[in-house]
């Protein structure tokens, strides 16, 4: 089944290999990767989540991040808009950071990283984490099998992380405060 069959409803999917799709499983793609990335977590080898989106609303996926949190998983979270996630929480989310980057253009770029024991995956989806794009449209998800574009891809992210410019850390009172650059 093609996507655009899909989307003209001249046929109705059974599975695709690669695409995760919204509103049918994407989400339920999302809460597997997280939970596998719980599990694969061990002190010898820990976890690790990073993900740049617009926004993060989905309750689901926010209980999901905790639970990862509290195994000892570390998630870094570029969240250019609305995040309900509150980071550094103690027993809660004293595992998560989160940032926003704050410039002149409206960021779309959506990468998602899993470190899943070694095994990198990257994925490049259109959807936030929220539930009108997760439940209420039609939006993709798909990985990148690449190791050229998985490694540029990584780099990008590192780079977006590092920012100390236009980026703003999210506190756990819900408040952001701005990164203020060291001369570098």
């Amino acid at each position: 089944i093609h996507l655009p069959n899909y989307l003209t409803r001249s046929s109705q999917p059974k599975h695709w290999q690669r695409f995760a799709v919204a509103p049918l499983h994407l989400d339920h793609k999302i809460l597997e990767l997280i939970r596998r990335e719980t599990e694969l977590h061990t002190p010898e080898n820990p976890g690790e989540i990073i993900v740049k989106i617009n926004s993060l609303v989905d309750g689901k996926v926010i209980r999901a991040l905790y639970r990862a949190s509290q195994k000892g998983v570390k998630i870094k979270l570029l969240i250019r808009g609305i995040c309900c996630l509150r980071p550094n929480l103690p027993g809660i989310s004293e595992n998560i950071e989160v940032r926003s980057i704050l410039g002149r253009f409206l960021e779309h770029t959506r990468i998602i990283y899993f470190k899943n024991a070694g095994k990198e995956e990257v994925y490049l989806s259109s959807a936030d984490w929220m539930p009108r794009n997760l439940y209420h449209r039609v939006e993709i998800m798909f990985p990148i099998l690449e190791p050229t574009v998985k490694s540029q891809l990584k780099r990008i992210l590192d780079i977006y992380w590092r920012d100390n410019t236009k980026a703003h850390v999210l506190q756990p009172d819900g408040n952001y405060v701005r990164i203020r650059p060291d001369g570098e």
